[in-house]
């Protein structure tokens, strides 16, 4: 369940544009994917980010790790000695991590609140109201907690990436958080279902199950609808995103040559193969 939990909202992304994903994709790794049918690359941060005006700052478990404050490196909190080629790559990645960051944040709201928005519109009929609601509770419990990990405050902007921070957000607390709303809805939920089951056409209760299912399948349909509607623009700028992230990726690995001190702190991983395309 917490595996599951710490994946939610970022299920809710996959669902809302089948085409961009952030997620917990496990025990050890921790997933940012873009892309769409044909068009997919996935990258791992490796520590949580914060871009402020003229600061990158590249943490773990709430400690900083590196920061590039107004052209100058800083590791472990000592300064770095900087020739102006090490200098010059130094301050383009921090400008270029620092003009992706807000883009994959206004990206993982819009997608979730556009799941949410449909999920609730297609599964309330069917539940009731009474159900509907709490729908509606679980998700905006879940669209909080990602506020926590991925936000915008003032000029500052944040994305927790690392195992700490999502276990932060999304561990015990937020789980039996989520299994109370579920126990406390799960009855009139069941009602509900009962109610539309017995209530489908047909007189044997096979023809009641095939018309109840049905009646299921114009749900998901109605959501593929609702979601296709409002993908596009998603699609295109987490497209945009991939593209961006690949170049990242190899200015990064410039950046780790040309300033040794770096190289022991990749905050950006991608699959082999991927760098080669």
């Amino acid at each position: 369940m917490k595996k599951t939990a710490a994946s939610l909202g970022l299920t809710a992304l996959v669902l809302a544009t089948t085409s961009s994903a952030w997620a917990h994709g496990g025990d050890d790794d921790n997933h940012l994917s873009f892309g769409s049918d044909g068009h997919q690359c996935e990258v791992s941060l490796n520590y949580d980010v914060a871009v402020e005006p003229k600061k990158l700052t590249i943490s773990e478990s709430k400690k900083e790790v590196y920061r590039i404050e107004l052209g100058e490196l800083y590791i472990d909190g000592k300064q770095v000695s900087l020739n102006n080629q090490q200098q010059v790559i130094v301050n383009q990645y921090a400008s270029e991590v620092s003009a992706q960051l807000p883009e994959v944040i206004d990206l993982v709201h819009d997608a979730v609140d556009i799941a949410s928005t449909a999920v609730s519109m297609a599964l309330t009929p069917l539940l009731g109201d009474t159900s509907g609601a709490k729908i509606d509770e679980m998700m905006a419990s879940l669209s909080d907690r990602i506020d926590n990990v991925a936000y915008q405050h003032g000029d500052k902007f944040y994305l927790g990436a690392t195992e700490s921070s999502l276990e932060d957000t999304f561990g015990q607390e937020f789980e039996q958080e989520m299994e109370q709303l579920v126990q406390s809805s799960i009855g009139s939920m069941m009602m509900t279902l009962g109610s539309q089951m017995m209530s489908g056409d047909g007189d044997s209760f096979e023809q009641k199950m095939e018309s109840f299912a049905a009646k299921m399948d114009n749900v998901g349909k109605d959501i593929e609808v609702q979601l296709e509607q409002q993908s596009a623009d998603l699609e295109a700028r987490a497209d945009k995103l991939c593209d961006n992230f690949q170049q990242l990726v190899a200015l990064e690995t410039k950046l780790r040559a040309q300033v040794p001190e770096l190289d022991k702190y990749p905050l950006i991983k991608a699959p082999k193969q991927q760098l080669l395309e």
